[in-house]
């Protein structure tokens, strides 16, 4: 007991020193901050004569999401990056409560500050457009919300494990916002994507937890939201496998060729 408090608050005291770093940062400002409004008028003016009764609604979740995403790609993966050239990554890497609770903890750190953007996204909307958002069901949309933060904290663990084993970090993590917001739907339904695509699509986890929290904002049909959930739970225990075996496979080649280090 004594020892899972202790955890909890590692995981916490991690969680406000990396919301503290990552607001000072200029880059993480701008995709907290800017890059939800900028997108927000945008996407208002794609969707505007889509015919959608409760177009705002998916304006404001495609903008939130967008910022969600864009701050997890440029904090929570950019992270690694800048801990190995502050030469605190192998010390984080020894730390005695575990390097996976510091990185969970400044995962989540991020995470829930991040969640600020779809805040932004709704003010700007509404100063935008003067109209308030619908949403019929807001118990379900919250559990769908909370189930769609859960799922990218797990992604960002595989993406923060997998960027220990290269060096390469900016690259990947410039190379993983774009592809996928348009995978996973963000903004537009992925049925209009070619095909094999939507094959890809479907293997991502995010793309799941998309449909849902769209599912949730104004229609009710239980059915498909089951089966949602079902291939979401199915594709979120397989992420914990995923970054179960690269945290060791990570481990092992550390020791192996040290590469925590810059050079």
């Amino acid at each position: 007991m004594k020892s899972m408090k202790q955890t909890m608050n590692v995981i916490w005291m991690t969680m406000k020193l990396q919301m503290k770093q990552s607001f000072a940062r200029p880059m993480f400002r701008f995709c907290l901050l800017i890059n939800p409004v900028v997108n927000t008028i945008f996407l208002y003016e794609m969707f505007l004569n889509s015919g959608e009764d409760n177009f705002m609604a998916y304006v404001v979740l495609g903008a939130g999401l967008m910022g969600l995403w864009c701050c997890i790609c440029f904090s929570s993966a950019g992270d690694i990056n800048r801990e190995r050239f502050s030469g605190t990554l192998p010390l984080i890497y020894v730390a005695p409560e575990g390097f996976g609770t510091i990185i969970f903890g400044k995962i989540c750190g991020n995470t829930l500050i991040s969640l600020l953007s779809f805040g932004i996204s709704y003010g700007t909307a509404f100063l935008l457009t003067g109209k308030s958002i619908t949403i019929q069901y807001p118990v379900k949309f919250l559990f769908a919300f909370l189930t769609a933060v859960t799922c990218f904290v797990i992604v960002s663990l595989c993406v923060a494990y997998f960027l220990m084993l290269s060096r390469k970090t900016e690259l990947y993590m410039n190379l993983l916002e774009i592809p996928f917001e348009l995978l996973c739907g963000f903004v537009f339904p992925i049925e209009i994507l070619p095909k094999w695509i939507q094959y890809i699509s479907n293997l991502l986890a995010p793309t799941w937890a998309v449909r849902i929290l769209k599912e949730s904002i104004a229609k009710n049909n239980m059915e498909k939201e089951t089966v949602y959930y079902l291939i979401l739970g199915v594709e979120v225990l397989i992420l914990v496998a995923i970054a179960v075996i690269l945290y060791r496979w990570m481990d092992r080649s550390i020791r192996k060729k040290a590469t925590l280090e810059v050079s």
